[in-house]
């Protein structure tokens, strides 16, 4: 009888495969952040609780760490390419996770997204060209057309109310309008950043299918397409027809998902081995390949890490559901996005009065949140919270802002 294969030794809560267990996962531990370079906790000073920039308050697994520790263990740091077996790797996870059969040969790997989307405008963008996007969005979208000499044409989300839920829709004949003879991308983010709204297949197809009809590529940032809540699927744009696939680049990332945003890894899916050629050869020297360090962690997150992240997304949502209950009892007129993907809520104070909601929360509540205005048209009013952190740390934010807002007036 062959002898029961030896424990993994990274760490105290593994199964025989080498998978964390669920025992392992605490992310209700309180995390002291604030040192030295930290973007998040550093930035305000000492009494402001930070929910702002998209990071999260929580450890990255432990394979991850681990498979770091072992890469600075060897102590060589020369130059490293990625390798056809993390490509595999990243199929498998786009198959197993996401439904979307992708070949190897079709995974460009980046430093990260944002040089990722300004490399699309470099090789598919020319001066006087027009991008366009969905407002409000992520604001870095904003700065990809003007760093290459295009101009920016946004079509504003239309907001639906239901209670307290806002829900923001694409006018499609809006749309289409929008499109003139010089629009050569469309800037698309999925699921999208503020709003946290997973696109559904209906409204995929019909952008996509406006952006055919105009000959327009397509150009998806689906970064936060691992972190749906309530157990939904993120659908790929470019996984709904071939002909989608051809004329979409998606980017996409581990950095959200796994809480590993500082060490600079990303990839593009270009099934169109014309655009691929082209989107390479833009490159020319402009941006690196990943670092040592991002290939490590990529590798052991796409390896092992999906019961951490299932774990992860149950927890996100029982945050979302708090805070959507603690709005509706505590923040009546402040509402709000029902996020079903990332773990961001768009918050609405135009009802309260309030001018600046960023500023009078940072300076009565002492809360760091993101400032709606720099999301682009829409955003004015509105804040960008963000709960992907312990439950007692957004339930203190929360009593914070009902606290400041109780004195108004």
């Amino acid at each position: 009888m062959n002898a029961p294969a030896p424990l993994a030794r990274h760490g105290n809560h593994y199964n025989r495969s080498g998978m964390e267990t669920v025992s392992a996962f605490d992310f209700d531990r309180i995390i002291d952040r604030r040192r030295p370079g930290c973007v998040k906790w550093t930035r305000y000073p000492d009494d402001v609780l930070p929910m702002w920039v998209a990071d999260m308050d929580f450890l990255s697994p432990q394979p991850v760490r681990h498979a770091l520790a072992e890469r600075v263990a060897l102590g060589l740091f020369g130059y490293e390419f990625p390798t056809h077996e993390l490509a595999e790797l990243i199929c498998d996870w786009l198959a197993r996770r996401h439904g979307w059969p992708v070949q190897p040969e079709a995974i460009v790997f980046l430093p990260g997204l944002v040089s990722g989307m300004n490399l699309v405008a470099r090789a598919f963008g020319r001066v006087g060209d027009s991008a366009l996007m969905l407002a409000p969005i992520y604001p870095p979208f904003f700065s990809v057309p003007a760093n290459q000499g295009m101009t920016a044409t946004t079509v504003t989300l239309r907001w639906q109310t239901e209670g307290q839920h806002l829900r923001g829709e694409v006018d499609d004949e809006a749309f289409a309008r929008a499109i003139g003879p010089r629009t050569s991308l469309f800037l698309f983010c999925h699921p999208h950043n503020p709003t946290g709204h997973e696109w559904t297949r209906d409204e995929l197809q019909r952008l996509a299918d406006i952006c055919l009809s105009h000959n327009v590529l397509i150009c998806s940032d689906e970064i936060w397409g691992d972190l749906t809540l309530d157990g939904i699927r993120h659908t790929p744009l470019a996984s709904l027809a071939p002909e989608i696939g051809q004329q979409c680049i998606t980017l996409m990332s581990p950095s959200k998902t796994f809480n590993i945003p500082s060490l600079g890894f990303g990839f593009a899916v270009i099934e169109n081995e014309s655009l691929r050629r082209r989107f390479i050869a833009a490159n020319n020297g402009v941006l690196p390949y990943p670092n040592a360090m991002g290939l490590a962690a990529a590798a052991a997150a796409y390896r092992c890490c999906d019961q951490w992240l299932d774990a992860l997304r149950h927890y996100l949502t029982e945050n979302r559901n708090v805070l959507l209950d603690y709005l509706a009892h505590h923040l009546p007129a402040v509402r709000t996005t029902f996020p079903d993907a990332t773990y961001l809520a768009w918050l609405d104070f135009r009802a309260t009065g309030l001018d600046d909601p960023h500023r009078f929360l940072l300076e009565k509540a002492h809360v760091a949140l993101n400032d709606g205005a720099s999301f682009g048209p829409g955003g004015q009013g509105f804040v960008r919270f963000n709960f992907g952190c312990p439950r007692a740390q957004m339930l203190e934010a929360l009593e914070r802002m009902r606290s400041a807002l109780s004195g108004i007036g």
